[in-house]
């Protein structure tokens, strides 16, 4: 499977920091505090302390992050019900990931379906299983709130783990559908059908996404 370079590491910090962005050729936007340029490489250093790679032929160029950060949600001051697209904003920019891809795992997990269950019982939008959810301290699945805040974590630290590797987030999602056990068991991709089809639908999608940019 072949994933653009540009998207095999794609991180993106939380906004509302002063920072910069670096603006790719695709047009799409990734948000840094700053960046360091050594070779053919740029090194994005994200929220939190994390970094990311990029090939450097891929960033058009750098601009300024002008915006000044808000104190509160506009809807934690009015109290009204968060939509799932505020949902998903809103944990992905925690987690520092693109929207595009968190609602891409989520088209594929669940097809928006908060109450799905699959035959191995992973429950709601983003298909967390019973373990994964303990550990992420979710403790109402089909809540989509909770089950959000819980996969974007999750995907967070996937990503994490396997940031030195140039197919970062092909493995990240392969160890979301799979288990990181089993990638790093093949040492990449595992040969599993399901697995395979769900990189790719979650790959065209997050692709198809970001070129609407």
């Amino acid at each position: 499977m072949l994933v653009r370079p540009v998207f095999s590491a794609l991180l993106l910090a939380a906004p509302g920091i002063a920072g910069e962005f670096a603006v790719l050729t695709t047009g799409f936007r990734i948000e840094a505090e700053r960046h360091e340029v050594e070779g053919d490489q740029v090194t994005l250093f994200t929220k939190g302390g994390g970094t990311m790679r990029i090939p450097r032929e891929a960033v058009a160029r750098f601009e300024p992050d002008g915006r000044i950060p808000e104190a509160t949600r506009p809807d934690q001051e009015s109290g009204k019900e968060e939509t799932l697209d505020e949902i998903v904003a809103r944990f992905s920019a925690e987690s520092g990931l693109p929207e595009a891809l968190v609602h891409s795992v989520i088209a594929a997990e669940s097809a928006y379906d908060a109450d799905a269950v699959s035959s191995r019982g992973a429950v709601g939008l983003m298909q967390l299983m019973p373990g994964t959810a303990r550990d992420l301290q979710v403790s109402d699945r089909r809540n989509p709130g909770e089950n959000v805040r819980g996969g974007t974590m999750y995907l967070r630290q996937l990503l994490d783990r396997y940031r030195e590797s140039p197919e970062s987030l092909l493995l990240a999602l392969a160890a979301y559908n799979a288990g990181p056990g089993r990638v790093d068991n093949y040492n990449g991709l595992p040969p599993f059908n399901e697995t395979r089809l769900f990189v790719r639908r979650v790959l065209d999608r997050f692709l198809a996404l970001t070129d609407d940019k």
